[in-house]
């Protein structure tokens, strides 16, 4: 009798020990090149369904690759260089790609306070080139912005604080970041100057939903949704400061299917000016659907 009592017990503290691995295994770990990657831009193409007032497309497509520059896995500082592009097929004979936006750009990264905490604070800068490679006139003949092959280009530098959360009740992470975009006027072409902002202030949030089954299968997250804004601050065709034309905002759902490896789908709501270079005097109201290769694994 006393054998099987000896059983039981050790059976009990067995599962439970085994129990309490499990729960603490599915939680999601956290380190920089995560974090880092969470607040890069995801790689996506669109389909032809797009809702709203932008011109018909075939397509957007957004090729954001994220190289990692670091001394080691473990350190507190790093940096991530991108050549993202932004390329836009229309609907149209010959179904043109009109003036791609070029946003070379590299960030750095510096996590602070203990590694092994579930909220992180992290500090990143960023320098960054936007052009659309055309070299006419900015106007043309009637006095309205060459959208064909008018010259755009702007230098700029962002600065701001990333804070990050693991939440092991839900099996989530959550982000929040704020940052200030500049752009120098000596940075910037002449044309653009009172017309294009170039004092920005950004904030998003984003939440990562992980399946407890896949946190530690080096998984991307089942579905995530992510809240973007971003308020124009410096003085911009005599509107006023407190102007909804100066906000622009945008919610990004994304889920990810089983039967789906290296993609998942996705559905974008957005509001404010084009963000699409010399398009950017233009205002958008959009629903649009696609794909989208999440580069965050946790």
């Amino acid at each position: 009798m006393k054998n099987y009592l000896y059983i039981v017990i050790y059976l009990l503290i067995f599962n439970s020990t085994s129990l309490a691995q499990i729960k603490k295994d599915s939680i999601p770990k956290l380190n920089l090149s995560k974090i880092a990657l969470v607040n890069q831009t995801d790689s996506y193409i669109t389909f032809p369904t797009d809702i709203g007032n932008i011109a018909p497309l075939m397509f957007e497509a957004n090729i954001s690759p994220s190289f990692i520059i670091r001394q080691r896995k473990d350190s507190r500082l790093m940096a991530i260089l991108t050549s993202q592009v932004i390329i836009r097929m229309y609907n149209e004979e010959s179904f043109p790609v009109r003036t791609p936006s070029y946003k070379p750009q590299i960030s750095f990264y510096y996590l602070a306070g203990d590694k092994k905490s579930k909220s992180q604070t992290t500090y990143f800068g960023k320098i960054a080139h936007h052009s659309n490679g055309q070299d006419g006139d900015f106007y043309n003949e009637e006095g309205n912005i060459n959208l064909l092959t008018g010259n755009f280009a702007t230098n700029y530098f962002e600065i701001g604080i990333i804070k990050t959360r693991q939440n092991t009740k839900l099996n989530a992470v959550n982000s929040f970041k704020s940052s200030l975009e500049i752009h120098p006027k000596s940075w910037m072409l002449y044309e653009l100057q009172g017309q294009y902002s170039g004092f920005r202030w950004h904030n998003s949030f984003s939440a990562f939903k992980l399946s407890k089954k896949e946190a530690n299968k080096n998984k991307k997250p089942n579905f995530s949704v992510k809240v973007e804004t971003m308020y124009m601050l410096d003085a911009l065709n005599n509107w006023d400061f407190i102007d909804i034309k100066r906000l622009n905002a945008k919610l990004t759902f994304y889920y990810h299917p089983k039967f789906l490896e290296e993609v998942g789908l996705f559905v974008q709501f957005y509001h404010g000016r084009d963000y699409y270079n010399i398009y950017f005097d233009e205002h958008l109201g959009v629903i649009r659907f696609g794909i989208m290769t999440e580069i965050l694994r946790f």
